[in-house]
């Protein structure tokens, strides 16, 4: 009716008769004959839904005609799903059209693990300069405690000064004040392994006062993983931030079975006392990140220059090599013990020509077959690929604790992953691991359909209404009249991942449908090149 009024009115004006408009379209788009499930946990029910003007504007019987007619019998429609651990801060500048994230049915980013693609100060025209090249989905991000004592005090060991803190604190506000989610630490990484508790308690507070998120891959995730989660948990009572532990794992083969149990009682326990304490996870035994923690993080107590440098002198190394055969160390989350030895350690992705053949072998194996300790390999490989980031997977997972933790109420999903960069040959972070390609569709597929370990409800509600709640996406993540219209439809019945630790990049299958704010993004499970997504920001005024 609205269009039909527009119509007799232009034609008033102009003083000609208003075309015929009987087939004019009364919404933008409709989803017909779906199994519908809201994103709150509750059961799907048989429905269509009509979108208008980037919002959902009716769910149910809906006898009006879209513009564009979407026939998803059979099919479920589903709010599109959030991605709790993103890394696309940098690659969304380059690229925009997030194809890998698209095919997954993910339309929300939520980034900054390691911070912003810029300083503070530059955050604001950072989020501008992403509307004016466009994304194809939402993003919102976190700002790194680190990027703010960098800016302070450099990358060498230390306690800051009161004047070098007080410069931290004035980075977190700029950053919070322009739209950022919260302060995020990575804390096996230097040089943010050298932050105390204290002054992530004092820079936490800022983002608390605003509701804001202590988002943490935590100190440990392996034989040191409680006092990790303790510690997490004591900065979120003393600064007032909600807390969001990063990628969720008992990353320790000889406790695997024990670890896990533990964790979740810590947190329980936090949360029954008042704690907003939660956390997020990817569907897979390995992590996958850079060579620099099979380093003991004492070596970085300098820079990193100075460390790279230091671990050219032999006698250096031999000192190291015992150092990693000793197993766990004071403030070193050493990876290669929490994996069961250079065995359970592959390289990723290389970065240096002659070593592109040993991609998918163990280090032990490359190490057999070069006739060299698997320890140079992995050090020489890393200094060789300098300014790049050499990258391996760690299998330190087992599965039942994977799906220990994936049950728990209080776990999202993330992939832990960037968009993809169709120029790129391969992205250091997060793409050489399938996780970038597979995680929702896995748990689609395998937790839910194969093994059962979610039902489809729940599982939806991990990606969507959580996340959604966690980070105050008020209207998203639910599928309900007068929210946006973040929308995927799947076939559960043949959604599945088949990216691989040998074949990362290769696309899932299932996900046919995903609309972005109103805007068919993926039709029939390929990008249609729309750019219809937003920057989310966080509001705080402090």
């Amino acid at each position: 009716m609205r269009r039909f009024a527009a119509l007799i009115v232009a034609g008033m004006l102009s003083g000609a008769a208003p075309a015929p408009v009987q087939d004019a379209a009364d919404y933008d788009i409709v989803i017909r004959n779906g199994h519908v499930l809201d994103g709150a946990g509750n059961p799907w029910v048989s429905a269509d839904v009509a979108i208008d003007d980037g919002r959902i504007v009716a769910i149910g019987a809906v006898p009006g005609r879209g513009e564009t007619e979407i026939d998803a019998t059979g099919r479920y429609v589903a709010p599109g799903f959030i991605d709790m651990l993103d890394q696309s801060g940098h690659a969304l500048l380059r690229d925009g059209s997030a194809a890998n994230k698209l095919r997954m049915g993910v339309t929300t980013l939520i980034a900054g693990e390691g911070g912003t693609a810029v300083p503070a100060d530059e955050v604001a025209a950072y989020f501008r300069q992403l509307e004016t090249q466009g994304i194809a989905v939402n993003f919102g991000t976190y700002y790194s405690a680190t990027q703010a004592r960098m800016k302070a005090m450099g990358d060498s060991a230390g306690a800051p000064t009161p004047e070098q803190m007080a410069v931290m604190e004035a980075e977190v506000a700029t950053a919070m004040r322009a739209g950022a989610f919260g302060v995020s630490t990575a804390l096996i990484y230097p040089p943010a392994t050298f932050h105390a508790q204290q002054d992530l308690v004092r820079l936490a507070s800022i983002a608390g006062r605003c509701g804001g998120t202590y988002a943490t891959h935590m100190r440990d995730e392996s034989s040191e993983l409680l006092a990790a989660i303790g510690e997490a948990i004591e900065i979120g009572e003393r600064s007032g931030a909600k807390v969001e532990i990063f990628h969720l794992k008992a990353a320790y083969a000889p406790l695997w079975g024990q670890l896990m149990p533990q964790a979740i009682e810590l947190i329980e326990s936090a949360r029954a006392r008042g704690v907003d304490v939660a956390a997020n996870m990817y569907p897979y035994r390995a992590g996958g990140t850079g060579l620099s923690p099979t380093v003991p993080t004492h070596l970085y107590e300098q820079g990193r220059d100075a460390a790279h440098e230091a671990l050219r002198d032999p006698l250096v190394r031999a000192r190291l090599k015992g150092e990693l055969a000793a197993g766990p160390q004071p403030n070193w989350s050493n990876l290669v013990h929490a994996s069961g030895g250079w065995d359970n350690v592959v390289l990723a992705s290389a970065h240096v020509p002659e070593m592109r053949q040993y991609e998918g072998q163990s280090f032990a194996a490359i190490g057999a077959a070069l006739g060299r300790d698997p320890a140079d390999v992995a050090w020489d490989t890393m200094l060789a690929a300098l300014p790049q980031r050499a990258s391996a997977l760690y299998f330190m997972m087992r599965q039942d604790d994977i799906d220990l933790a994936m049950r728990q109420p209080w776990v999202s999903i993330g992939t832990d992953a960037a968009a993809s960069v169709p120029a790129m040959e391969s992205d250091p972070v997060g793409l050489t691991h399938p996780r970038s390609y597979g995680t929702f569709p896995r748990i689609l597929g395998d937790y839910v359909r194969e093994r059962g370990v979610l039902t489809l409800a729940e599982a939806v509600r991990k990606m969507t209404s959580l996340p959604a709640m966690r980070m105050g996406l008020s209207d998203r993540g639910v599928l309900r009249a007068g929210l946006r219209a973040d929308v995927v439809i799947f076939d559960a019945d043949r959604v599945i991942d088949h990216a691989t630790y040998a074949d990362p990049t290769a696309s899932p299958e299932g996900v046919e449908a995903v609309i972005v704010n109103g805007v068919l993004a993926l039709r029939d499970g390929e990008p249609t090149g729309t750019r219809s997504g937003m920057v989310l920001r966080h509001r705080c005024e402090i």
